[in-house]
């Protein structure tokens, strides 16, 4: 018998596992204990409040912050220093082009802003959250005059449009109550990649990863995740070594999680 040590709401837990691969430490992080600041400091009070999850946006290397938007909130348009990808986790945003119509991306959204690119941010409803990844730091806000193309190309995909592969048509996929969905990346290459898992209502999954690099965000729903406590949208989970994690789904709605990992892992039945 093994003793593993958990982060749970900044105190770190011990518990016994049976687990006979490497020892790893598993953090699991609520969006309550984060530290919360502005997004744009240029912008004082009219900025989105932002908190970073892991890593830090405001140095060099990659990191993932979640942004809080205001009701009716618009920014002028601007653009930014590094590329970035978004999910929505809460409430409906818009990001396109400064002329582009409105379009209201719902909780489980991904989008993609090339750098250089000249856009606008908007939000509507009265709680508004988004997930930020970027793979390089630090994250920047320029003036659309300072635009420049990047060839790279952004990306709205709106929840209806993604495509879940289950467990006839993924080998990473092992009980027929888990979807997976791939988002960016290679998942040959070792440099990381992005994908959602959907799990129906009040399913118990194991999660089994190879590499040293997890981590995950929670989009929709409650989890008990491994022994550490139950999470909620905008939670963190992170590992630094291969795991085998379980999770179970509390409740009748389902669950989505957001995953950047550099290894393939498989979703079975506990």
């Amino acid at each position: 018998m093994k003793m593993r040590w958990y982060l749970s709401f900044g105190v770190w837990l011990c518990v016994a596992s049976s687990f006979t691969q490497a020892e790893i430490a598993l953090t699991v992080r609520s969006m309550d204990t984060l530290e919360w600041g502005a997004l744009n400091p240029a912008r004082g009070d009219s900025s989105p409040r932002a908190a970073n999850v892991w890593g830090d946006r405001s140095t060099e290397g990659p990191a993932g912050f979640l942004v809080q938007f205001a009701q009716d909130f618009a920014s002028p348009p601007h653009i930014h220093n590094v590329s970035y990808r978004g999910v929505v986790l809460e409430g409906e945003v818009h990001n396109d082009d400064p002329g582009a119509a409105a379009l209201r991306l719902p909780p489980g959204a991904y989008w993609t802003q090339p750098r250089g690119e000249s856009h606008i941010t908007s939000a509507y409803a009265e709680v508004n959250l988004a997930y930020i990844e970027i793979d390089q730091g630090p994250y920047l806000v320029h003036p659309a005059s300072a635009a420049f193309d990047s060839g790279e190309q952004p990306l709205n995909m709106h929840p209806r449009n993604i495509t879940w592969l289950n467990t006839h048509s993924s080998r990473w996929v092992d009980t027929s109550n888990a979807y997976l969905a791939f988002l960016w990346g290679d998942t040959t290459g070792g440099e990381g990649f992005g994908s959602l898992l959907k799990l129906e209502a009040r399913s118990n999954v194991r999660l089994t990863t190879e590499g040293s690099l997890f981590h995950a965000v929670v989009v929709q729903g409650e989890l008990e995740i491994g022994e550490a406590q139950s999470v909620r949208v905008g939670a963190y989970v992170g590992a630094t070594k291969p795991q085998s994690l379980s999770i179970n789904v509390i409740g009748e709605g389902e669950a989505l999680l957001y995953i950047r990992t550099e290894k393939p892992f498989l979703i079975s039945g506990t």
